[in-house]
């Protein structure tokens, strides 16, 4: 294996969850619930593809105002995200990726701004080879383009490469560039289907990286 190639929100810092928390929270707050199955259509990709704003409106028959809402959503998942460090494993497999020679990239639907930031402040955006965003790309996941930049980039094979995917939306853009993909889900994501990923594991925290390697060694003879 020459490269791992990981996906960010939700994968490596689970800012999934805390994003679903603000925005239940707000709709709670006005006396209804934000649907896991349409908050879902925005997971992994651009977050233009729901608008939540439309929707809670369709939900309290009010028109509101967006500005406002955007502010407390905002507020609320910072205050989410502070106390949030790597889920499990991560850490392990990027060390893991060093000390075995493996070249480490990241592929996200997110902006620059958004994925440095927090990968700064988490002490790891060093770690990367390559960090390929929105900012890069016309097309974001479940579209392929983000991976197929990065092979590019990289001068990597698609057969030599590894993809860590959390979402449905991420998953799609990894296989659809040909590349082998192995699903972390989180408490959001677990519950959506993610049946096309090659492997699933709970959490990196499960199995160490030159295990997973040897099966998956084994999975392709």
């Amino acid at each position: 294996m020459d490269l791992l190639i990981f996906d960010f929100d939700g994968l490596i810092l689970d800012t999934e969850t805390t994003s679903f928390q603000a925005w239940s929270e707000i709709f709670e707050s006005y006396g209804t619930s934000l649907p896991l199955n349409q908050w879902a259509r925005c997971i992994g990709t651009a977050h233009n593809t729901f608008n939540v704003y439309e929707f809670l409106e369709k939900q309290t028959g009010q028109k509101l105002n967006h500005a406002e809402l955007s502010v407390r959503y905002g507020k609320r998942q910072k205050e989410l995200l502070g106390p949030l460090k790597p889920r499990p494993g991560v850490v392990e497999y990027l060390e893991a990726a060093q000390e075995q020679k493996i070249a480490l990239a990241l592929a996200s639907s997110s902006d620059q701004g958004w994925v440095v930031g927090h990968l700064s402040r988490l002490g790891i955006a060093d770690m990367f080879h390559s960090i390929r965003c929105s900012d890069d790309v016309e097309n974001v996941k479940p579209h392929p383009e983000l991976y197929h930049l990065t092979l590019t980039f990289m001068g990597v094979r698609p057969e030599n490469a590894l993809a860590f995917e959390d979402s449905p939306n991420g998953i799609k853009a990894a296989k659809a560039a040909g590349i082998y993909t192995v699903a972390v889900p989180n408490s959001v994501t677990r519950e959506l289907p993610i049946d096309q990923a090659d492997m699933r594991l709970d959490s990196m925290a499960d199995l160490s990286l030159r295990d997973l390697l040897h099966q998956i060694e084994t999975r392709k003879r």
